[in-house]
């Protein structure tokens, strides 16, 4: 089983636990813990890089048969990470996004560890307003997101799961770098 395939089981799981037999709790309290949990750990993992490392890319160590030819710094990671955020989760909340996001790697203003990580943290911010507007009773309505419409829970699992994907990336960036990843070293 893939990790996307546990992650949407654990969550349905924690889905069916939250409510009771006959469905009359809302879905929020499960999204909203897996959506702290990652919160959580991506923004340890982004604080816990040093900030000369921002621009590191695995693309610059010598190793045989790799191919990390054109991935996106530490950093872009990031960036990249809160602007799929600010975009997935203003389509839930109805909101637009900020006027200097010309892109899905983010404003390019954005330069120190500082600016990247508040500008993450509000797209945090964004993704907890979304998921206080998700019910049961429209967790599937469609909405309108890029070129097409989807229900809103196949937005959430998408944010969750995308935002997720990142996180491994930048585990891997930090590892690279010598770097434990503060969610895994609290484990032990």
């Amino acid at each position: 089983m893939t990790f996307h395939k546990k992650l949407i089981w654990i969550f349905l799981f924690s889905v069916a636990l939250s409510t009771n037999s006959f469905g009359q709790q809302s879905l929020t309290p499960a999204v909203e813990r897996l959506f702290t949990k990652m919160e959580s750990d991506i923004l340890t993992a982004a604080e816990a890089m040093p900030e000369d490392k921002f621009d590191f890319t695995p693309e610059n160590i010598k190793i045989k048969k790799s191919n990390f030819k054109g991935v996106r710094t530490f950093g872009g990671q990031v960036l990249h990470l809160a602007t799929d955020n600010i975009f997935m989760w203003s389509a839930i909340t109805g909101d637009s996004v900020r006027a200097d996001i010309e892109d899905v790697n983010g404003p390019k203003t954005l330069k120190t560890k500082k600016e990247i990580i508040e500008y993450l943290k509000s797209s945090f911010a964004i993704g907890h307003k979304a998921i206080s507007t998700l019910t049961n009773q429209n967790a599937m309505d469609e909405i309108d997101y890029m070129w097409r419409k989807l229900p809103r829970l196949d937005l959430t699992f998408y944010a969750v799961t995308h935002s997720n994907e990142h996180y491994g990336q930048m585990v891997v960036y930090l590892r690279l770098c010598g770097i434990t990843p503060p969610a895994t070293a609290n484990q032990k």
